[in-house]
């Protein structure tokens, strides 16, 4: 007996978790630079460091979902590959005796 069951299929691609984490390093590194430079702050560099939070808050999110994301994934992949293993060791018991 053949078993039906469907392969689950990872959430994120490694592309998407490379961005993630990119957009998290990279929004933090500019704002640092900022952060450096910073003697008087005018209108212009006030809307960078707007932008540049934003970008922080906007990696730090995505980093933390694509993080629990792949955590669960994986949970449920392992889940599937111990029912996969005792159908295995099944299947040939019952195959015997009939």
């Amino acid at each position: 007996m053949k078993t039906n069951q469907k392969r689950y299929r990872k959430r994120n691609t490694i592309a998407f978790t490379v961005l993630a984490y990119f957009t998290l390093f990279a929004g933090v590194f500019m704002f640092s630079i900022g952060l450096y430079n910073a003697d008087n702050l005018e209108l212009n560099e006030k809307g960078y460091y707007i932008a540049v939070m934003l970008l922080v808050a906007v990696g730090a999110i995505l980093t933390q979902k694509v993080t629990r994301d792949n955590a669960e994934d994986n949970e449920i992949i392992a889940e599937q590959e111990q029912e996969r293993q005792m159908n295995s060791v099944r299947v040939p018991a019952n195959s015997k005796e009939s």
